[in-house]
């Protein structure tokens, strides 16, 4: 009981702290478009889970071109605000931002790709997620898994990992990105 417990604490970063890691710095050492090249092409329908204020979200909706379209999917309001107006000072009018209410994606589109990025860990209810993400995501659709080594141990990223397998998606690609522990995979 006590480690299901510690599991539903599981902390989401709040908006105010994005600052801290999407920074001036921060293409130094995970370029996005470095990190995605060659996973995304112009038209792809993309879902950016957890988005931030938009650090994949913008290079994201710049490689889909303007025939391709980003949903951002996220629990705090406040977040996918800071984004939207992120995307539209930069011209972006293919960006949508989702609410996510942490139980059903409900979105009535299927994704080309998937990014999941320095979040997975946040995510209380793992099975669900990925049997809603399942639901929304086009045969054969990619789906970048990548956490932070501050945060997610080995030990935990092979678990989720696993717990990926388990419900039906296949490992094409490990993915190396400074800081971080990664897995390109597919459904």
């Amino acid at each position: 009981m006590k480690n299901k417990e510690k599991q539903e604490k599981t902390i989401t970063c709040p908006w105010w702290f994005c600052f801290t890691f999407d920074n001036f710095t921060r293409p130094w050492y995970q370029d996005p478009y470095k990190i995605l090249n060659g996973l995304i092409q112009p038209g792809f329908k993309v879902l950016d889970v957890g988005p931030g204020r938009g650090y994949f979200t913008l290079p994201l909706a710049t490689m889909v071109g303007e025939e391709g379209i980003v949903y951002a999917l996220d629990i705090q309001k406040k977040m996918l605000e800071i984004l939207k107006s992120n995307a539209e000072k930069k011209g972006h009018t293919n960006v949508i931002t989702h609410l996510y209410d942490g139980k059903q994606i409900c979105l009535n589109e299927s994704f080309d790709f998937v990014n999941i990025f320095w979040m997975f860990h946040e995510i209380r209810n793992k099975e669900n997620f990925l049997n809603e993400l399942k639901a929304v995501c086009k045969p054969e659709c990619k789906i970048l898994f990548v956490e932070p080594y501050v945060h997610v141990s080995k030990k935990a990223f092979n678990k989720s990992l696993q717990l990926f397998l388990e419900n039906g998606f296949k490992i094409v690609d490990p993915i190396k990105v400074n800081f971080s522990r990664g897995c390109l995979l597919e459904l």
